[in-house]
């Protein structure tokens, strides 16, 4: 087994040269020569998001649990690092042993961003493994990959040996038990495709055709064998409860971005907000339960030392058992002296006592997320929300001592006017002027607003799948007129947006198909990589990798598709239907509000789990989904 040597002095020519070390506590140490399969957890990104991200820590956790499997991390090392690997011929190495990526059995990266497709090409290739599928041989580890953006596999197709679709925590045993089953065969590495695509949950792109029209549109997604399904569904854990969660996370030397326990809550989210891809394919709603949650609160702090606890989820104020868990939770936290996080709060059912409550160790900041500026864009979106319940909720906040609020609103959604982009900022300055005499009252400060807009990018598997992108320039004019507005009116709102030219590439790669695994090659030695970061992002080298595979990003981005289209995505399968996503995109222009799962099944075709929310009501004898 081979293990790169790393010495101080090169160590100490990288910024933060912790990243790179590994041995962190609650670091997993296990004899590399007494495992059967060893597994690289990939994240294409820096060290500091990825230690962040809640899944790495789960499938670790599982994963390190099997005594005849050894899974260990790996990053995207920063640019000055890689400059420093590939100038002294080190390959991309594991942070638990310091083994060469290409010596794993398996590599498996995580997809939670369209932006950091390039970065797994770079990490391939900086590792020693051949970056097309195609070139690997029965020497190479295994690629695969899974997260939320495999629900459009396609792009990524060339790259990655097979997909894992929906939550990983059961398929990867089983995966990694047909693994075992092959090493041992002797077969070739099409065997084991075969084997892993028998799973439920996995796709494996090298057994299906996709046919085209002239016009570029496609004509039709094709198994190029009955051993495989023509379509792949998600699958997901129907029993949080019995899940396994980690309670001993790695504690990092340096901060990260959410550098803190992370509890889950529950998954899903009853809303069906129509913009948002992660509250439909987490669909049905699974809670854990306030038992399972405490238990694992108090275990985690004992294990980590960490002084904070962030309660996750889509949307954390509709936790159905949030108010008695909380009282738990915060008697224990309040004794032991640790902060509790409340991420994801709802306008309409904001609590100022639990928020109070939760901040008696350490005041944390306040996040609200209106999304659109007028109440009419908020019904196309599904919001369920009105400017009452916004002001209400800030006008408490205040009354309780916060000063400071932040506001995320979309720019963009479909049939968005100026008039509606203007409303944005009105809203702004009415929450302003209303909190005024509250603030005076008790002296405090007046509020001041960090007000960020994103751009609206049309996701698969969500009701806007169809919609077109504004293009850039109309992104730009729009962010400029509430700039303009914002300055000219106040100093209390400190405005912040998005790059519309990563928002356009960002649709691009979320919308595409099987053709953009050229332009990602191309891109990438052009010199793509960490392309979700401002100061590495070049529109014009992804404009170039277009020009040199003859195709057009806005073919992608800004045109609106068809309903009876054959979409890129089509061969999976979420447990939403297409024809309730249809409804609802009609249900959008009719500014038609649809209740959430909460008050009554919509029809969304989730029940076909019989798990969590969906379960629940048809044992209620409710309406099934």
């Amino acid at each position: 087994m081979m293990r790169v040597k790393l010495d101080d002095t090169l160590l100490l020519q990288v910024e933060k040269p912790a990243k790179y070390i590994g041995n962190e506590w609650n670091m997993v140490k296990k004899d590399p020569e007494s495992v059967e399969v060893r597994f690289a957890f990939a994240f294409p990104d820096d060290y500091e998001i990825g230690m962040s991200h809640l899944g790495m820590k789960i499938l670790y956790h599982i994963l390190n649990r099997r005594e005849d499997t050894y899974c260990e991390r790996v990053f995207a090392p920063w640019v000055d690092m890689e400059r420093l690997m590939r100038e002294k011929g080190l390959p991309l190495y594991t942070l638990e042993t310091y083994t060469p990526i290409s010596e794993f059995d398996i590599i498996g990266f995580t997809l939670q961003y369209e932006m950091s497709y390039t970065n797994i090409l770079n990490m391939l290739d900086l590792g020693g493994v051949p970056v097309l599928a195609k070139d690997r041989n029965r020497s190479h580890p295994f690629v695969c990959a899974g997260g939320p953006c495999a629900v459009n596999p396609e792009p990524l197709a060339d790259f990655i040996d097979f997909f894992v679709i929906g939550e990983g925590e059961e398929v990867i045993h089983e995966i990694i038990d047909a693994y075992k089953d092959w090493k041992g065969s002797g077969q070739d590495r099409n065997a084991f495709l075969e084997l892993v695509a028998g799973i439920e949950g996995v796709y494996v792109p090298s057994m299906y055709e996709i046919v085209y029209y002239d016009d570029g549109t496609i004509m039709d997604i094709m198994p190029k064998s009955g051993k495989v399904p023509d379509t792949v569904r998600k699958r997901i854990v129907t029993d949080l409860d019995s899940a396994d969660f980690p309670d001993d996370i790695i504690v990092p030397y340096i901060g990260t971005v959410h550098d803190r326990i992370m509890l889950e809550l529950f998954r899903g989210c009853i809303r069906g907000c129509r913009f948002c891809q992660a509250g439909f394919i987490y669909r049905p709603v699974r809670e854990r339960s306030p038992e399972k949650l405490n238990e694992l609160a108090r275990s985690s702090v004992e294990k980590t030392g960490y002084d904070e606890i962030s309660l996750v989820s889509l949307s954390t104020s509709d936790y159905s058992a949030l108010p008695e868990f909380c009282d738990n939770l915060l008697e224990f936290s309040e004794k032991e002296r640790v902060n509790l996080s409340l991420p994801s709060l709802r306008v309409d059912n904001f609590s100022l006592g639990l928020m109070e409550r939760a901040s008696k160790v350490r005041k944390s900041g306040l996040t609200f997320a209106p999304e659109a500026g007028t109440q009419r864009l908020r019904d196309v979106i599904n919001k369920g929300i009105t400017d009452e319940d916004l002001k209400s909720s800030v006008q408490l906040a205040v009354a309780g001592g916060w000063n400071s609020v932040k506001l995320y609103f979309m720019i963009g959604l479909p049939t968005e006017t100026m008039q509606d982009v203007e409303g944005i900022a009105d809203l702004g300055f009415s929450l302003i002027e209303s909190c005024r005499g509250i603030a005076d009252k008790h002296g405090g400060r007046g509020l001041n607003i960090t007000l960020s807009t994103s751009n609206f990018v049309p996701k698969p598997f969500t009701p806007f799948q169809w919609e077109p992108m504004d293009s850039i320039e109309v992104l730009r004019e729009k962010q400029y007129h509430l700039k303009d507005l914002i300055r000219k009116r106040t100093r209390r709102i400190r405005y912040q947006y998005h790059d519309p030219e990563i928002s356009h590439m960002e649709a691009v790669l979320s919308r595409g198909d099987r053709r953009l695994g050229r332009v990602i090659h191309t891109a990438w030695k052009l010199g793509a990589r960490f392309d979700g970061w401002d100061e590495h992002f070049s529109f014009e080298r992804w404009q170039q990798a277009f020009e040199e595979n003859g195709l057009n990003s806005s073919f992608y981005a800004n045109r609106r598709r068809d309903f009876s289209e054959v979409l890129p995505w089509d061969h999976i399968d979420t447990g939403v239907n297409k024809g309730f996503l249809v409804r609802e995109c009609q249900k959008a222009y009719e500014g038609d509000l649809t209740r959430n799962c909460a008050n009554g099944c919509s029809n969304c075709g989730a029940s076909v789990y019989q798990a969590g929310i969906c379960f629940r009501k048809d044992k209620n004898n409710s309406q099934g989904g």
